[in-house]
């Protein structure tokens, strides 16, 4: 039997979230402040969580090392976040997006999770307009959406470019209410450095304080991990440079299960790499794909001449441009998912059509020239303008631009100079989700009891790829909606336990492993920073554990990557002391984590004989370069148990994917 038990709730698929909150146990509202939960990450998910089950009365304890919650990484999303509310009145239900999910993941999903996902989507809306969330709206004052890749309806809800931060503040107002009122602890600049595990239960976790550096220990009935993806395993991603895996990857080593780890989404429409120095790199929201069209120049030569300078993108014609996605994909045009246009992005750029002036010569055009002129006419139109001059279309059609993605545009111009309402934009993939993450069961608690994980830092809703605005809405409906129902099923049988002390011999012995960390970094007599490790990682990662992956780049992969962990254990030099603020300490305890992680997600890719969604092998594409998914073979979660130091050794558990209510066939956009 596989020691993977996925509790999902028997019954038909509209039933079983209704059915499965029926019948689970539940902690008394008396009973409540007896029960301690820790949640790290304050983000879209961890700080809607400690919101919410502080609300309902548990004493929560919230860790970031950020310096305030509004600081965690939800704050970048830009373009916004789905829900089946049918506002449109284009055709969406909750059956459609859970349909548009699980294709858009192609078919390596829960049914189940993904269908609660798309249940209690629309309640996350309300929610979120009750705090006072500015989401964008028509004229006639109802709440505005617009489309995102892998769908033909519009369902998701904006506020201009930074929808992330809006619901973040919101999610935020909510955590410092409960803060005022005692319910919530915070703790600000604090890092998990372990998980403590008390006769076989999450019951704490060891933390450093990033200002002071003391070493702390923190008891709870329940542990919550809400701390994101790794997308930073690769140096250079659009996540800010703290994002990191180590909250999930310490989990990992002390008994979780970690879930399909190659599969990480290259988002289509990053500003290009510019050059060999640079440790970020920006994204422009996808919401651009529904006004913008991506082209590169159908004769080579253009290309040439553009990357030499003698040539702008303005001065060539209609006729000389290859709209490669609306050419290949014509029923969904710009707006295929984000793993099927990054790969045509790199095919382009593979042949050597790729516009940008950089080492690689990577780049494709994101052009808003089309948008306005279409939408000025309709503007002047509006205005009752007669015969207007293409001066006036323009600036109407800029004016309508301008208020849908301003601060987008604003963006763009400053850190690349070029006003992007009359020079295309430049774009190319890069780094950007993970759908992979720690496994959890339906009531999303991991192989640990008591250990749970929400939002990105799991992998249950995904599949092999995410849908664009779906992480926004996986984050909070674990954090408002699912987590605090399923975690009183586990916690009713703690009303009784009392507080968890920390003077024993776990937290000892978790507390004196992380000190002796401590102490081998500060003491070791090496010659390169953390930085430089890093990069040499994240620069086996990309090129071989990237958008293509072949069987031979992966054996060098792991081969590699171990060849340069066993060097940092040797070589890594870190200066300053323990005690104080130390971020080149804390980088280093964050890089070797990845570096045990990205070994395990080249293995997990070259296991996966199949392309689907993000994880695409070249050896096994259909004749005209798509995906081709092997569903006899791999139609499964793909769940590693930590064995110890020895990364090759990590055993494979596999869990079925059953579909009972979607016909499992080729995923086709064209």
């Amino acid at each position: 039997m596989s020691k993977l038990d996925s509790r999902i709730p028997a019954g038909p698929l509209k039933d079983k979230w209704k059915n499965h909150k029926d019948h689970m146990n539940l902690v008394a509202p008396n009973n409540r402040d007896k029960i301690d939960i820790i949640v790290v990450g304050t983000g879209l998910a961890g700080g809607s969580a400690a919101a919410t089950l502080a609300e309902q009365g548990y004493n929560v304890k919230a860790f970031c090392y950020q310096d305030s919650p509004r600081r965690a990484h939800s704050i970048a999303a830009q373009g916004g976040i789905n829900a089946a509310k049918n506002y449109q009145g284009d055709g969406d239900s909750t059956y459609r997006l859970f349909y548009d999910t699980i294709k858009g993941g192609d078919y390596r999903a829960r049914e189940a999770n993904v269908y609660r996902l798309a249940e209690v989507s629309a309640n996350i809306i309300d929610q979120c307009v009750s705090q006072g969330v500015p989401f964008g709206r028509d004229y006639g004052g109802q709440l505005d959406n617009r489309s995102f890749g892998g769908v033909q309806v519009k369902r998701t809800f904006y506020a201009k470019g930074q929808t992330g931060q809006q619901l973040l503040l919101g999610a935020y107002s909510a955590m410092s209410r409960q803060i005022g009122k005692g319910r919530i602890k915070m703790y600000n600049r604090h890092e998990m450095l372990d998980l403590v595990i008390v006769d076989g239960k999450a019951r704490g976790i060891i933390a450093r304080n990033l200002v002071t550096g003391e070493i702390e220990r923190h008891s709870a009935h329940a542990v919550v991990i809400a701390s994101g993806g790794y997308g930073n395993v690769y140096f250079l991603s659009t996540n800010a440079m703290g994002s990191n895996v180590s909250a999930a990857w310490k989990i990992h080593k002390k008994g979780a299960y970690f879930a399909n780890p190659c599969y990480v989404q290259i988002h289509p429409t990053c500003i290009p790499v510019h050059g060999t120095q640079q440790s970020k790199l920006t994204l422009m929201s996808e919401s651009l794909r529904n006004s913008g069209r991506i082209w590169v120049p159908k004769k080579i030569e253009d290309s040439v001449a553009i990357r030499e300078g003698k040539l702008r993108p303005e001065n060539i014609k209609e006729e000389d441009r290859d709209y490669y996605l609306e050419r290949r994909y014509p029923a969904f045009g710009n707006l295929v998912p984000r793993d099927v246009a990054s790969r045509a992005a790199k095919e382009r750029c593979d042949a050597g059509f790729g516009i940008e002036n950089n080492d690689t010569q990577e780049g494709v055009y994101l052009d808003f020239s089309t948008e306005i002129m279409k939408k000025g006419k309709e503007s002047a139109i509006e205005k009752h303008i007669h015969n207007p001059t293409d001066q006036q279309i323009y600036d109407l059609g800029k004016s309508w631009v301008e208020e849908k993605y301003g601060n987008l545009f604003v963006m763009y111009e400053k850190i690349t100079a070029d006003d992007p309402y009359k020079t295309p934009m430049k774009i190319y993939p890069a780094v950007h989700y993970t759908m992979g993450g720690v496994w959890v069961d339906y009531n999303l608690q991991s192989t640990i009891p008591g250990c749970f994980v929400i939002g990105e830092a799991n992998f249950s809703d995904h599949g092999a790829n995410r849908l664009g605005a779906s992480a926004l809405m996986q984050g909070l409906a674990d954090g408002y909606f699912v987590l605090p129902y399923t975690i009183a099923d586990y916690l009713s049988a703690d009303i009784r336990t009392g507080t968890i002390p920390t003077n024993t011999g776990a937290f000892d012995e978790a507390e004196k492993g992380i000190k002796e960390k401590i102490d081998f970094f500060l003491n070791n007599k090496g010659t390169h920073s953390v930085d430089h490790f890093h990069k040499q990682l994240g620069n086996i990662m990309w090129n071989k554990v990237g958008m293509g992956r072949t069987p031979e780049g992966l054996r060098e992969a792991i081969k590699e990557i171990e060849e340069v962990r066993n060097d940092f254990w040797k070589n890594v030099k870190v200066p300053g002391e323990g005690e104080g603020m130390n971020t080149e300490l804390e980088k280093a305890f964050r890089v070797a984590d990845f570096l045990e992680l990205g070994q395990l997600m080249a293995i997990d890719a070259l296991h996966r004989n199949e392309s689907c969604g993000g994880h695409f092998r070249e050896d096994h594409s259909t004749p005209d370069g798509e995906a081709e998914r092997d569903d006899v073979n791999y139609k499964y979660v793909g769940a590693w148990e930590y064995q110890g130091n020895d990364i090759n050794a990590e055993v494979l558990h596999k869990e079925e994917l059953i579909y009972d209510n979607i016909e499992v066939k080729t995923r086709s956009y064209k």
